[in-house]
């Protein structure tokens, strides 16, 4: 299941190396439960990576586009009167936000 989703999410060529992959392949192939402590260390490493890279993709979209609806929500609030508004755009955690609402939805 795990090298299917990495494979459909086109993470397995790009963020593994060629050893990794190797690893991960002979691991699934050949061994049914993990008995090895530098086995299994090399696969958390290798499952951490490519969890770090799908946390920066999503987060790395989520601002991207919440950063569009937060200039369009400043300009609108300004226009309404609110002078502090243009700071919104500013703040990170409300960037991100609205990006991942608009994701989830």
């Amino acid at each position: 299941m795990f090298k299917k989703r990495v494979l459909r999410l086109n993470l397995w060529f790009r963020v593994l190396s060629r050893t990794e992959r190797a690893i991960v392949d002979l691991t699934l192939k050949c061994v049914e439960r993990i008995r090895s402590p530098v086995l299994e260390t090399m696969v958390n490493n290798i499952t951490n990576k490519v969890l770090k890279a799908l946390e920066y993709g999503f987060i790395s979209k989520a601002e991207e586009i919440g950063q569009e609806i937060a200039k369009q929500m400043c300009r609108i609030a300004q226009k309404w009167g609110n002078s502090q508004a243009f700071e919104w755009k500013l703040d990170v955690n409300f960037v991100r936000f609205l990006g991942v609402i608009t994701l989830n939805q």
